[in-house]
């Protein structure tokens, strides 16, 4: 992994084998938060590679070891405990917790998780290596589209105020929420990631995207919606790199990376011809989508050239009939994880929140200290700082750079000819690639989030 590690050779190898799913009593405890660290450190390594364009070992591990349907699982059951176990915890009479750092981590635990997937999910071999748990995830990206859908406010991790005069589980509360919204956010990327595959996916797993759930629909939706845009003050502002950014005058015009996202889910589950093969165009379907024309202007078309082929394709539609619902009879797998965990939970939620109660969230002073220590251990954070070297390297040869891309501002090269050598991986998302500085990193390794130099 180069000279840049915050994993010694063949930790990372131990790490991702020991990866095992715990059920929702054991969460919190002390197995479950060692593998939570396994995670964090796992997170901050993908993020090194990725930076630092040094390989992807850690995307690697994760499918030759088969622990891609392990974190779906993982993924999932943190969701539901916080659905279903949290509420009751928060609600029973002894539970007056003066530190609530043992709870976040739980909380905390599917930032993690849905963060190391948008790392790996950027490569296609990683989704075939989901198998039939892609269907899990498929759902699991659906239920947080939806919230983000049904958003009415926009939480803003910037504001302290709140925390001033309020108790710590007022202030769990708050983080949790800002939370969720940038897992709803990460969902997004990694659903996008699934659509890149459509060639790949199962029919049952593209029937559900498509007549289950019509994610072109929602998708449409998002647009209009887009929650993570916001005026304040007469200002625009955006949700970037986990904060809100308020976005020049000259810069208005320019793409969004999470609207982005959606215009490349929506060419992918429009026009690859798999998806149009299952795509039942009905009234209400055409009626949502051509509402995309009205958003398809040139200055869009200028930055995402292939959405043309879209702009086409909504033109012929507006001119074909509509289609009935269909009513195949079609044998297909269905999602598994959400159903059997709720039903061998079904009950139990008082039971299980009491036992955390009595076993898992009252540590002592030692233990909270000893837990302290562990995490400042596992952030690396002056190894994180090597990430941004003094001078840029070239994205295609690695050589030291000194031309960067014109228009995304985020990808340097060495000369013209790695410049255009690189740009058929390079072109499609060139729009869309974050600009990431060395303070970025620092902050994305410290609150687990990916920030990835070469990716959009």
């Amino acid at each position: 992994m180069g000279d840049l590690e915050l994993l010694l050779p063949g930790e990372a190898d131990v790490l991702v084998q020991g990866l095992r799913s715990f059920q929702l009593r054991e969460m919190g405890s002390e197995g479950w938060n060692k593998q939570h660290e396994s995670l964090e450190k796992l997170n901050m390594q993908a993020i090194l590679d990725a930076t630092v364009s040094q390989g992807e070992p850690i995307q690697e591990l994760l499918v030759t070891h088969g622990k891609i349907p392990t974190l779906v699982e993982e993924l999932i059951a943190v969701e539901m405990w916080k659905q279903k176990v949290f509420p009751v915890l928060c609600r029973l009479e002894d539970f007056k917790p003066q530190n609530t750092f043992p709870i976040y981590m739980v909380v905390h635990h599917e930032a993690s998780i849905i963060n190391l997937l948008e790392t790996v999910f950027f490569h296609k071999e990683v989704c075939e290596s989901a198998d039939d748990k892609v269907l899990d995830l498929v759902d699991y990206c659906h239920r947080k589209l939806i919230l983000l859908v049904a958003r009415t406010s926009y939480p803003d991790p910037s504001e302290e105020d709140w925390s001033q005069n309020s108790t710590p589980m007022q202030e769990l509360q708050k983080q949790a929420e800002t939370m969720e919204f940038e897992i709803s956010l990460k969902a997004l990327s990694v659903l996008r990631y699934i659509t890149d595959c459509v060639d790949s996916l199962s029919l049952s797993t593209l029937n559900r995207m498509l007549s289950t759930h019509n994610l072109p629909c929602l998708l449409v939706e998002l647009l209009e919606h887009s929650p993570w845009s916001r005026r304040e003050g007469g200002k625009l502002q955006q949700f970037e790199s986990g904060r809100w950014q308020t976005v020049p005058p000259s810069e208005q015009q320019k793409l969004n990376k999470l609207d982005g996202q959606v215009w490349i889910a929506l060419y992918n589950l429009l026009l690859s011809p798999e998806a149009q093969d299952r795509y039942c165009l009905t009234s209400f379907a055409k009626g949502q989508l051509l509402k995309l024309q009205s958003f398809l202007t040139d200055t869009l078309l200028d930055q995402l050239p292939n959405l043309a082929d879209l702009k086409g394709f909504l033109a012929r539609l507006a001119l074909v009939e509509t289609q009935p619902p269909k009513k195949d009879l079609v044998l297909e797998q269905i999602p598994e994880i959400w159903d059997r965990l709720e039903r061998e939970n079904k009950g139990k939620w008082q039971a299980i929140a009491k036992h955390q109660l009595q076993y898992v969230f009252s540590p002592s002073e030692k233990d909270l200290r000893l837990q302290a220590q562990r995490w400042a251990e596992t952030y690396r954070l002056d190894v994180l700082e090597a990430v941004a070297p003094e001078r840029p390297r070239c994205a295609y040869c690695n050589a030291e750079a000194t031309k960067r891309c014109s228009r995304c501002q985020s990808v340097w090269y060495c000369c013209r000819e790695c410049q255009v050598k690189h740009w058929q991986k390079h072109g499609k998302m060139c729009v869309l690639a974050p600009q990431s500085d060395k303070s970025q990193v620092k902050v994305a390794a410290a609150e687990g989030r990916q920030k990835s130099a070469r990716r959009m």
